[in-house]
C-alpha cells in the first residue's frame, strides 16, 4: 500500500499535472492485478472462448449457453483488461474525447454498412453479441477500438524510432489492422457470428477489407490527435502487459481458424504471434510487471 500511494503522488500526466492520487492507486492496483494474471487472462480466458464458441456454433450446447451474450461479452471484458490498465494513465481530457468519438464513429459506421452495404459489403449480424440496436450491437467499440489500438501499438513496438514518423506510423498501423482483420472474419463467419453471404476470402468480400482501411485510417489519424506520442512509448517500455490483449487474439482466432482448416488466416495469426516475440510480449513470467507496484 505504501508503494501504491508513493507511486500515486509522484504520477504526472500529460502536460505536467499531477494525478489525482485515488486516481492513481486504482490504476497502480489494476496494473497489479493484470499483472499477477497475466497468463489467465492472455491464454486460458481465449481458450476457454473458444472451446465455447466451437461448442455454441457446433449446436452442442443448449440454448442457455449458446452464444450466450453474457458470456461473450464478460469473456471480452475480461481479455480487454491488459489493454486498458495499460492506457489508463494515459488517458486525459483530450484522449477520452477522441475515444468517445472513434466508439461513435464507429458505431455510425456498422450502422451505415447493415443498411447498405457501404463500406464494408453487405453483411448482416447472426448471432446477438449483446444487446442490439439496428441490428448492430450496442457493445460495438468494445469489439473495434482494440484491434486499432492493438495494431497501433505492436506497430510503435516493432518500428521502433522510426515509428516517431506519422506517415510511417499510420501505413503499419494499417497493415497491421488488415492483418487482424484478416484472421477475424474469416473464423466469425466460420462460426456463425455474421455472414456476408459470401465471398472470395473464407466467404468474406473483398470490399470488406475496404472499409476496413478507410476506418483504420480514420482511427489512427485520431489516436495520433489523442495521445501523446513520446507519453505511450514510455507507458509502453515500462508496461510489459500493454499488448496482452493481442496475445488473446491470436490465441482465440488462430485457434478458430485452424479448427476450420482457414489456413491462410492461421499463417497470419502466427505471423501477429512472431511480432509479439520480437516486440518481447510473449512472456508471462510472474513479478514482471510495471515499475512502482511494490514488486
Amino acid at each position: 500500500m505504501a508503494d501504491e500511494r508513493s507511486t500515486a503522488a509522484g504520477s504526472v500526466r500529460r502536460g505536467g499535472t499531477a494525478e489525482p492520487p485515488l486516481r492513481r492507486l486504482i490504476e497502480a492496483r489494476l496494473d497489479r492485478l493484470v499483472a499477477e494474471n497475466r497468463f489467465t487472462i492472455a491464454v486460458v480466458f481465449p481458450l476457454v472462448g473458444a472451446v465455447l464458441l466451437l461448442a455454441s456454433a457446433e449446436g452442442l450446447l443448449p440454448p442457455p449457453l449458446a452464444f450466450n451474450p453474457l458470456l461473450i461479452l464478460g469473456g471480452v471484458f475480461v481479455m480487454r483488461l491488459p489493454l486498458g490498465a495499460g492506457l489508463a494513465p494515459l488517458v486525459d481530457r483530450r484522449a477520452a474525447l477522441g475515444l468517445v468519438g472513434l466508439s461513435a464513429y464507429a458505431y455510425a459506421i456498422e450502422l451505415v454498412g447493415v443498411a447498405t452495404g457501404w463500406p464494408y459489403g453487405f453483411f448482416e449480424y447472426t448471432v446477438a453479441l449483446g444487446p442490439m440496436l439496428a441490428g448492430v450491437p450496442l457493445g460495438l467499440p468494445v469489439f473495434f477500438l482494440p484491434l486499432v489500438l492493438n495494431s497501433y501499438l505492436l506497430a510503435t513496438l516493432l518500428l521502433g524510432p522510426v515509428a516517431s514518423r506519422r506517415a510511417v506510423r499510420l501505413v503499419a498501423t494499417l497493415a497491421t489492422v488488415l492483418a487482424l482483420d484478416l484472421v477475424l472474419d474469416p473464423g466469425a463467419v466460420a462460426i456463425g457470428f455474421w455472414t456476408y453471404g459470401g465471398g472470395a476470402y473464407y466467404g468474406v468480400p473483398l470490399s470488406n477489407y475496404f472499409g476496413w482501411a478507410l476506418s483504420a485510417t480514420v482511427s489512427v489519424v485520431v489516436l495520433d490527435l489523442a495521445f501523446d506520442f513520446e507519453a505511450l512509448c514510455a507507458r509502453l517500455r515500462e508496461c510489459a502487459f500493454a499488448l496482452d490483449d493481442l496475445v488473446s487474439f491470436v490465441v482465440l482466432w488462430g485457434l478458430l481458424d485452424a479448427v476450420y482448416a482457414n489456413w491462410v488466416p492461421v499463417l497470419l495469426a502466427l505471423a501477429l504471434a512472431g511480432g509479439l516475440v520480437r516486440a518481447d510480449r510473449f512472456d508471462f513470467a510472474v513479478g514482471r510487471t510495471v515499475p512502482g507496484l511494490g514488486r
